[in-house]
């Protein structure tokens, strides 16, 4: 029987999922892809095979009035009585887990220990929106899958590398020490496209490069020598660029205004900050780029100049940290796919040296500088669930 490692990305309202095939020393092989979402309304699930063929397709309708916690059981449950459908000739090996929040404790990849799981559930205050449900998802897999070794990889543990410096808040120092420091997010995702590098800048790849991670959350991350030197979230998934629905960085002030005149609580803020501003907010149409794009509105175009113009401030900022600037990869959903948000955020960084080749960022190339560019540019796609896969298998050895 051949072993397969399950990666889990368990979230609010939805559960992406894969399983690889594993065997010795080879790296983990697709076999499938799929995610349940719509958790909390009603819950369908899309599954792919290794050649993006449809495998299965259906909604729940039967549980679209249980609570939204009764929805994501169900789903586990279901989808480990799915895979066991599909997975004959397969014995699920590790279960790998994508959680956000490993604060300062947990910097690399675990092989997770009852213990370890209830810290991670002392780091839910860190990561509202994520960290309760990833750790709902380990909970479940291991009831599920009785001796079925988890694991557990955090998306802050790529920018631990980062100067002390680059981590501090300019806060009275007994705060730094009860934890509030910059984390940065998105870790599995600059840590895959910083083995992907090499590849395609040779020896350039250890040099000074800013990664965009742009989608419906949204980042960028500073490297030299391949790891993270700054990044644009800070101690929450909430800070520096522009998202779908999420502000990113706002003066501080605001906040404390609309609470003093707005009357604005805690809940209040959190659903603003979180739910109602970003793309959708300043658009009031869509937090769907393609959407925006697409629209005559002027209200979506000026969502997205605001968007790109976040992006090209964060880069001059991301430039400075690292002394200069040899390449800019973009990567994400909307960093993969939409060549007019490449475009605008190229033309406003030619003061670092970028010059687009149109023609390549149309067809959307993985090099898309122009000959006479001082950047290299690339696009790349980031594999979250290939990285988590890889941790796994590397720690049950």
């Amino acid at each position: 029987m051949t072993q397969a490692i399950l990666t889990i990305n368990a979230g609010s309202s939805s559960i992406k999922f894969a399983l690889f095939a594993r065997a010795g020393a080879e790296p983990p092989r697709d076999v499938l892809r799929g995610e349940i979402d719509g958790i909390g309304a009603r819950p369908r699930l899309r599954a792919r095979d290794a050649q993006g063929g449809a495998l299965d397709a259906r909604e729940f309708a039967e549980m679209a009035d249980l609570p939204a916690a009764e929805q994501h059981q169900r789903c586990l449950d279901f989808l480990v009585g799915w895979l066991a459908g599909r997975a004959d000739g397969w014995q699920i090996a590790a279960v790998g887990h994508r959680v956000v929040h490993g604060g300062e404790r947990y910097a690399a990849p675990l092989l997770l220990a009852p213990a370890d799981i209830e810290a991670l559930d002392g780091l839910a205050p860190l990561a509202l929106l994520h960290q309760p449900y990833n750790v709902a998802g380990i909970r479940a897999l291991s009831q599920l899958l009785p001796g079925v070794p988890q694991v557990a990889c955090f998306d802050t543990a790529f920018h631990m590398t980062q100067p002390a410096l680059a981590r501090r808040f300019p806060l009275p120092r007994r705060l730094a020490e009860a934890g509030i420091l910059r984390y940065g997010f998105h870790g599995l995702s600059y840590e895959y496209i910083a083995g992907e590098l090499p590849r395609h800048l040779g020896a350039a790849a250890e040099g000074r490069v800013v990664v965009a991670h742009l989608g419906n959350g949204a980042s960028m991350c500073a490297l030299s020598g391949r790891r993270s030197v700054a990044t644009t979230m800070g101690f929450t998934a909430l800070d520096g660029l522009m998202m779908g629905t999420r502000c990113g960085a706002i003066d501080p002030g605001v906040l404390l205004y609309l609470m003093e005149f707005h009357g604005m609580d805690a809940a209040a803020l959190s659903r603003l900050l979180y739910k109602e501003s970003g793309l959708l907010g300043v658009s009031g149409i869509s937090q769907d780029m393609r959407v925006l794009l697409a629209s005559p509105a002027a209200e979506a175009a000026e969502a997205v100049d605001l968007f790109c113009y976040r992006i090209a401030r964060e880069l001059g900022s991301l430039a400075a940290a690292l002394g200069g600037l040899d390449a800019l990869v973009f990567t994400g959903g909307i960093g993969e796919h939409a060549a007019p948000v490449r475009a605008a955020v190229c033309r406003q960084a030619e003061w670092l040296g970028a010059r687009l080749d149109a023609a390549a960022n149309a067809r959307h190339a993985t090099r898309i500088s122009s000959a006479d560019s001082r950047l290299a540019i690339l696009v790349l796609p980031t594999d979250e669930e290939r990285m988590i896969a890889g941790h796994a298998a590397a720690l049950i050895g």
